[in-house]
């Protein structure tokens, strides 16, 4: 049992593209959230501060313990567990809001896995999947684990609501990475989930569940080119590539650098690519320029396909 103790959780990609709700991928390279978690006198679960990437008290996220995802979700597991007393979290965004890249489920995430170190009997990591979960659908308004899965336990990870709380952690093909540019704009995820078209032809299903199933036997088999031919969305792109005035450019940029694939990371506003390790720093420029060609700033990771997951800090 521990009085203090400070979790990171790493940025996401949610979606990768072809698995809608089902895949999600950790993003390596820094960007990510820190949660410290303080045993309290008071009981339950309070934030004590919120600060954004500039180290300045974050002008929109709140401290009320109802309407925070770091809170929300370090509240259901200190209730689960019968926890006597309380905790005070401390947050420290790193990861921008509403950017796609999963900013609510790496606080819920950093929350869960800072407050199980104040338990008596902490539980496994895998174990803070559901309490994490209940701060991302406060959230997202939705039921999905793509990017809480993933930045909890790193790497690619399926993760179909119809399996929850079980998830599997697929293996992923040697000399591939992730590139991730993130253009200085904002998409509301909740607002973008109740703008899909609810119904699809037999033939759009049918097509990408093809494209997942191929995609999830390419991973398994560390087969590249199958992964290439694979990471397609042909049904949720479509209707989101829109809201993101550079996608298109971004993405015909990752593909003639030779991307395996490109598409938004969630909702967007953020761009993801799969491409041979080789490729990836000519791609992240690549995708970089063109997102400043259309007069839009933008920051860039690249990631291995295997990065860490959440984990605690000294």
């Amino acid at each position: 049992m521990s009085d203090k103790a400070t979790a990171f959780a790493p940025a996401s990609i949610g979606n990768v593209g072809v698995g809608f709700d089902m895949l999600g991928l950790a993003l390596g390279g820094g960007a990510g959230d820190r949660v410290t978690a303080a045993r309290s006198g008071t009981p339950g679960i309070s934030i004590e501060e919120v600060r954004g990437l500039d180290g300045e008290i974050h002008p929109y996220l709140s401290t009320d313990p109802k309407q925070n995802t770091a809170s929300i979700a370090a509240q259901a597991l200190w209730h689960a567990a019968g926890a006597p007393g309380g905790a005070s979290l401390t947050v420290r965004k790193g990861v921008p809001l509403q950017s796609g890249m999963g900013s609510s489920a790496a606080s819920a995430v950093a929350a869960v896995v800072a407050v199980n170190a104040l338990l008596d009997d902490p539980l496994e990591l895998a174990e803070l999947l559901p309490y994490a979960l209940e701060g991302e659908q406060f959230a997202s308004g939705g039921l999905h684990a793509d990017n809480v899965a993933p930045s909890l336990l790193g790497g690619l990870v399926l993760c179909p609501t119809v399996l929850l709380p079980d998830v599997v952690r697929l293996p992923v093909p040697a000399g591939v990475s992730a590139v991730l540019v993130h253009p200085e704009l904002q998409v509301n995820t909740a607002h973008a989930r109740r703008g899909l078209a609810r119904g699809y032809s037999m033939e759009q299903w049918l097509q990408q569940q093809g494209y997942l199933a191929g995609f999830i036997a390419a991973c398994n088999a560390g087969d590249v080119d199958l992964i290439g031919r694979t990471l397609r969305d042909v049904i949720i792109e479509p209707q989101r590539a829109a809201a993101v005035s550079c996608f298109d450019s971004v993405k015909e940029a990752a593909l003639r650098a030779g991307a395996l694939g490109c598409s938004l990371s969630g909702s967007g506003p953020s761009i993801f690519a799969l491409c041979r390790e080789r490729d990836a720093i000519n791609m992240a420029s690549a995708m970089a320029q063109a997102c400043l060609a259309h007069g839009i700033a933008c920051q860039s990771w690249v990631s291995p396909l295997d990065a860490e997951g959440a984990r605690l800090e000294d």
